[in-house]
């Protein structure tokens, strides 16, 4: 539905607006989505008071020109999260501007991603879908939603309206119950929609079936983010003894075991993922398999075991939360690395992955090259790994890339 433009102007008129200092816009107008407190010269007001937290606010220039809407954030180093840029003026309080928007994304996983093999994706990748503070990843029939900054919360009535014109009819939100967001919007359980499921689902990846318990697991429930280079771990299986260290719900182990696998080992601090790795690797080889679970932490099984593995997978959860945390991260990344390249046969593959935005790709491959030097061995890279196209990176927002990964193959 378009708006006529009187309504549209009239809508806008009401919006407040943030005002950037003057020579602080470069990186608005190139279109990168946050706007840290330091590039403010006017926060924006409602009724001579300050706009609260969440409010959609229009982004100037230090001409005033418009230069794009976001989510006001006061409080926030951050203050405000770029959602739309355009210097023409936009009805973002439209419910069709959301449904069009939602749309989207929907088409593009569509075109590329979903298919009788696989019906398990991510929908909404906040800032690589121009979404700043919402996560949706869609389970078979259920999109689990993860809303990350109040903005988000204001607006969540229209996402779930735009899933159900894509045909995704049940939505449950995953967030934190001390956030006072289940509590506002007066859910049951967690389900933003009337219809509830058991919090448990089947869901296909490339032909191979997984439980995902979306209610109680991290994050959404599955680590979507893997589906390429677990599909690349696969390949590369065939009759290789295998260790899947932080296995977390057992992904990689099932691709392996599926691969050709000749043993696997999973192991995970949580013997509560571990059984549902088990109940994976039940699922898709009912006959049973060459699969062990060893409940305890990584770093310490890699220090005791007296095994030797073909092909080693290493996808530990991230250890830089924020940047000043990156001098132990690094640290981190390199002990677990050192560990890994001392237990992997002559000739094996090192699957090594560091999910943490604050690591970037050229820092990660100095760690390892740290880690290899140290273990003086003759190390290649084979691949370089990334996200996959459900987890779009906006080349204007270098930070969405947060997973990096190498295949090292190991002399």
């Amino acid at each position: 539905m378009l708006h006529p433009e009187s309504v549209i102007q009239e809508s806008i008129a009401s919006l407040p607006r943030l005002v950037l200092k003057p020579g602080r816009e470069k990186s608005a107008l190139n279109r990168h989505p946050w706007i840290f407190s330091g590039a403010v010269q006017q926060l924006p007001r409602v009724e001579g008071h300050s706009a609260e937290n969440g409010t959609i606010v229009e982004v100037l220039s230090g001409e005033k020109a418009l230069i794009g809407y976001g989510f006001f954030s006061p409080d926030s180093q951050i203050t405000c999260r770029l959602f739309e840029f355009t210097s023409q003026p936009v009805d973002v309080h439209a419910p069709d501007y959301w449904h069009q928007k939602v749309g989207r994304a929907f088409a593009l996983r569509q075109r590329y991603l979903v298919s009788s093999a696989t019906n398990c994706y991510r929908l909404l990748h906040a800032e690589g879908d121009f979404f700043p503070g919402i996560i949706a990843d869609v389970y078979g029939e259920i999109a689990v939603v993860q809303v990350l900054i109040k903005g988000a919360e204001l607006i969540h009535p229209f996402i779930v309206e735009a899933l159900r014109q894509v045909g995704i009819s049940t939505v449950y939100l995953k967030n934190k119950l001390n956030s006072g967001f289940l509590e506002q919007v007066k859910l049951a359980n967690g389900w933003l929609t009337p219809r509830e499921l058991p919090g448990r689902v089947t869901v296909r990846e490339n032909g191979l079936s997984f439980l995902i318990d979306f209610e109680r697991g991290q994050k959404t429930g599955f680590f979507l983010d893997q589906r390429e280079n677990r599909a690349l771990l696969r390949q590369y299986a065939t009759g290789k003894k295998v260790l899947n260290a932080f296995s977390y719900t057992g992904g990689f182990s099932v691709y392996a075991l599926a691969g050709g696998a000749t043993e696997v080992h999973s192991v995970d601090v949580s013997k509560d993922a571990l059984q549902l790795g088990d109940e994976n690797v039940a699922l898709n080889f009912p006959g049973g398999a060459a699969h062990q679970s060893f409940a305890t932490d990584c770093f310490e099984y890699l220090r005791e075991t007296e095994n030797h593995y073909d092909v080693m997978v290493l996808d530990p959860p991230a250890f830089a939360k924020n940047a000043r945390s990156v001098p132990n991260a690094t640290r981190g990344y390199k002990e677990l690395n050192l560990k890994a390249l001392r237990k992997v046969n002559p000739g094996g593959l090192i699957f090594t992955f560091s999910c943490s935005q604050h690591i970037d790709r050229d820092l990660f491959r100095k760690i390892v090259f740290g880690a290899a030097a140290d273990a003086g061995r003759n190390v290649r890279i084979l691949h370089q790994l990334s996200q996959p196209a459900d987890h779009p990176i906006n080349l204007y927002h270098p930070e969405s890339e947060y997973l990096k990964g190498l295949v090292l193959y190991v002399e």
